[in-house]
C-alpha cells in the first residue's frame, strides 16, 4: 500500500539521492497537447534543497518540452524507482519552474550543484520543483537493473560548445525555443553562463 510524507527528509531522501536516474512528467493544458516523459540522469545534477523543494540541472538537448510545459502551468511529476534493493517507487508531484541562466537566483542555486562541471553538458536552466504531494508504492514489478556508470557521450559532445556555438544549436532545433505543441520553450539568445557556475 503506498504511504504519503509531509517531506523529504529522513530514509525517503536518502532513497531519492542514492538512484542514478529519474523521470519527469509533465504536459501543456490543452487536453490535445502532447505528454512529455524524460529520464534524467548525470551524477550530481539533481539535490534536494529542504523537505519540499528539489532541483536539477537542465543540459542540452534537441527539445524543451519540459521548460515549456512548465513555463505554461508549472505542473510536474517527479518520479525515482529502485533498481536494486528493496523494491520502492517515489513520486513528487508538484510545482515547477525552469530557472535560467540570466536569473538572479542562479548562483544561489548552484552551490547545490558542486559536483558536477557545468561547462560540460551545455547547461541551459536549473529546474526547481515544489512538492505539493509525496507519495510512495511498492515497486514490485520494477526489474532488478545493475548501474555501470554515466555515459560520457553528453558530456564529450557539448564539451566542446561555446555559449554562442550553443545558442546557434539551440536556434537550429525545432522544437528548442517552441515546443511541439508550438509553446515557448527555451528563451533565446541564450544568455552567457555566469562566471561563478
Amino acid at each position: 500500500m503506498g504511504k504519503s510524507y509531509e517531506g523529504i527528509e529522513g530514509r525517503l531522501r536518502e532513497f531519492i539521492e542514492a538512484q542514478r536516474i529519474f523521470f519527469t512528467a509533465t504536459a501543456p493544458l490543452d487536453g490535445d497537447g502532447t505528454v512529455n516523459l524524460s529520464p534524467k540522469g548525470l551524477t550530481g545534477s539533481f539535490a534536494v534543497l529542504d523537505e519540499l523543494t528539489v532541483a536539477y540541472l537542465d543540459f542540452a538537448g534537441s527539445n524543451a518540452e519540459t521548460i515549456a510545459h512548465l513555463r505554461e502551468n508549472g505542473r510536474i511529476t517527479l518520479m525515482w524507482c529502485a533498481f536494486d534493493g528493496p523494491p520502492n517507487i517515489v513520486r513528487v508531484h508538484g510545482r515547477g519552474e525552469p530557472v535560467f541562466r540570466d536569473d538572479p537566483r542562479w548562483g544561489e542555486l548552484m552551490r547545490h550543484f558542486p559536483d558536477i562541471e557545468v561547462t560540460s553538458h551545455g547547461l541551459r536552466a536549473i529546474i526547481v520543483v515544489r512538492a505539493e504531494k509525496i507519495r510512495d508504492t511498492c515497486g514490485y514489478a520494477v526489474p532488478f537493473m545493475s548501474y555501470e556508470g554515466d555515459r560520457p557521450l553528453h558530456g564529450s559532445r557539448f564539451a566542446r560548445e561555446t555559449d554562442e556555438s550553443l545558442d546557434a544549436y539551440f536556434h537550429k532545433k525545432e522544437h528548442v525555443a517552441t515546443s511541439i505543441d508550438g509553446l515557448p520553450g527555451l528563451p533565446l539568445p541564450l544568455p552567457p553562463l555566469p562566471g561563478d557556475a
